[in-house]
């Protein structure tokens, strides 16, 4: 399959995950619009598949209905392999953070994810789920990680885990790419 075909095939499965979410518990567009923050047009044109939704979209709806950021993006098949720079990405709307998942437990409350910082860009993520924490590893590069109102630079292999619902930010000050594996254990 090729990667726009590709594409459309995972718009289109998160589209009916939120639709059969929204069905199961008997909501409108007007409620998942309401409960979300995302606008009832976003809200359909993802359902229909009709729009690659940008990564704080996707933030916006996992919060609003409590679940992980991938669980809209199951995997029924018992092995799975997850390539560098292939399958399932997201960016943000300046396309310089991009995260790849690698993992979702079945019980949904860990997840990974590769993430790609380019050089001399932040990215400020909003809060996320409450009780959740955050294991950012560096992969290639370096990178400072702002948690609350600390900065910490972290090396190749440097690992620092922190409250993910707090405010923080990534900083690549590097003319080269950074490179990072990032693991999410929800607290729900």
């Amino acid at each position: 399959m090729d990667e726009v075909n590709e594409s459309k095939q995972i718009v289109l499965q998160m589209g009916g995950a939120l639709k059969k979410y929204r069905k199961e518990k008997n909501m409108s567009l007007d409620d998942l619009a309401e409960l979300t923050g995302v606008s009832k047009l976003t809200l359909g044109n993802i359902e229909r598949g009709e729009t690659n939704p940008t990564l704080a979209i996707i933030w916006k709806i996992s919060k609003g209905i409590s679940l992980p950021l991938f669980a809209l993006f199951k995997s029924e098949d018992p092995v799975n392999l997850y390539r560098a720079g292939e399958g399932l990405r997201f960016s943000n709307d300046q396309k310089n953070w991009i995260i790849e998942p690698v993992f979702k437990n079945a019980s949904n409350d860990i997840e990974m994810c590769r993430a790609y910082l380019q050089p001399n860009s932040s990215y400020h993520p909003e809060g996320h789920h409450v009780n959740t924490t955050e294991i950012a590893t560096v992969m290639t590069g370096s990178i400072e990680i702002q948690v609350n109102e600390e900065i910490y630079t972290l090396n190749q292999y440097d690992t620092i885990s922190f409250r993910a619902d707090c405010p923080h930010s990534y900083t690549n000050r590097t003319d080269s790419e950074t490179v990072l594996h990032i693991s999410l254990k929800y607290g729900f």
